[in-house]
């Protein structure tokens, strides 16, 4: 199996996972004028959040919608005369079918379309034979039971390597309390310094970076280098799943070499300590790990992902961000959707997504991006 990080460097702190239930803020309202409080979202979550990124719902700028029984919500983005969820519904699995149901005829009586992003198995299972429903690949998720993870990633020494790298840099990792985290300015200048490197302007939906201000529920691992905050890691909670999903790997440029691969360990080390069975690191977006298996998608719609792919390289490193994920060797890769209510997936589905991310006209947030490439090579 290798040698390992000495445990005395790296401090663990084991919470059980029902007690990441949080503590919202009242006040924020859904677009029916009724007025919410967080907790309630993260209530249901707790019972019900079984897709990875369910609890990027409570994030800033996502709308929410209630079951007529309460016992489920949607978190959705509106883009145009599209309602786009992040996910799925997070409800029990036998609730599945009547939740789709009513919100859908709600959505189309107020003369809206229905799009769901970031879908996975369960919703993908129930919508696949529909005749009024359209599903695409739109990439894949690393899965891993934490359980296997040290023996997973010790046996290679190209990782070994760069967990010792770090830690010979004198690179520390230890969990924060997320009193302590919250908008914390060590992180918060981690955060932006990071933001700063990237060629894109930030986008939101199911990855808003401003998470800083809502860590309820959530977990903060930070990796220091003397009293300087070089890097950190949020956590997730998948309740359903009895997992987690690492969201964010905000980095500063001077961070020792395995600095992240590190922060991934303790995290990973920790949460199988506290006998969780499910970890993922999030999206690839346009993996072909996602289409092993799988019906082709449309030929325009690969037409398009494989255009974005090759012309994105100059903003966002999509091989990279495989590679790098693909590195820790996991157990499986979990293909994810975009599913929209229509008999064909259409190139107005394909847009509202985008719009979704960035949260203006897809073409003027591609406009502003290569602006910015052009001042940084200038």
């Amino acid at each position: 199996m290798g040698h390992r990080i000495a445990w005395g460097r790296v401090k663990l702190r084991t919470i059980p996972l029902a007690d990441f239930t949080g503590n919202g803020s009242p006040g924020k309202r859904n677009p029916f004028g009724m007025e919410i409080d967080l907790n309630t979202v993260r209530g249901i979550l707790q019972r019900h959040g079984w897709n990875a990124t369910a609890y990027q719902i409570v994030n800033p700028g996502i709308s929410h919608w209630f079951s007529k029984h309460g016992d489920a919500v949607i978190g959705y983005v509106s883009f145009g005369s599209t309602r786009i969820v992040a996910g799925g519904p997070v409800c029990s699995r036998d609730r599945l079918p009547r939740v789709v149901r009513e919100w859908e005829q709600e959505v189309v009586t107020a003369g809206k379309r229905v799009c769901y992003f970031g879908a996975s198995g369960r919703l993908q299972a129930f919508l696949q034979a529909s005749p009024e429903h359209a599903t695409v690949v739109v990439g894949a998720q690393p899965v891993w039971n934490p359980q296997h993870w040290s023996e997973r990633t010790y046996r290679y020494a190209s990782l070994r390597g760069q967990f010792h790298r770090a830690d010979n840099k004198g690179v520390r990792v230890s969990e924060w309390p997320v009193e302590t985290a919250e908008d914390h300015p060590a992180l918060r200048a981690c955060l932006l310094a990071w933001l700063q490197t990237r060629g894109l302007p930030p986008l939101h939906f199911l990855v808003e970076p401003e998470t800083l201000r809502r860590l309820q529920g959530r977990r903060v691992f930070v990796a220091e280098q003397g009293d300087r905050v070089v890097a950190f890691l949020t956590l997730s909670p998948v309740p359903a799943r009895n997992g987690w999903l690492t969201e964010q790997f905000p980095r500063l440029t001077t961070a020792p070499n395995g600095t992240v691969e590190l922060l991934m360990d303790t995290a990973a080390r920790t949460v199988a300590i506290e006998n969780a069975s499910y970890l993922t690191m999030g999206l690839v977006p346009l993996s072909p790990h996602g289409s092993v298996g799988h019906p082709p998608n449309p030929q325009w719609v690969d037409l398009v992902l494989r255009s974005i792919r090759n012309w994105g390289r100059r903003f966002y490193n999509f091989d990279g961000l495989d590679a790098f994920k693909s590195k820790f060797q996991p157990e499986y890769w979990e293909p994810i959707y975009a599913i929209s209510r229509e008999r064909r997936f259409s190139p107005r589905s394909l847009y509202a997504i985008a719009g979704a991310f960035t949260t203006e006209a897809p073409i003027c947030a591609v406009g502003r991006s290569l602006l910015s490439l052009r001042k940084r090579l200038q």
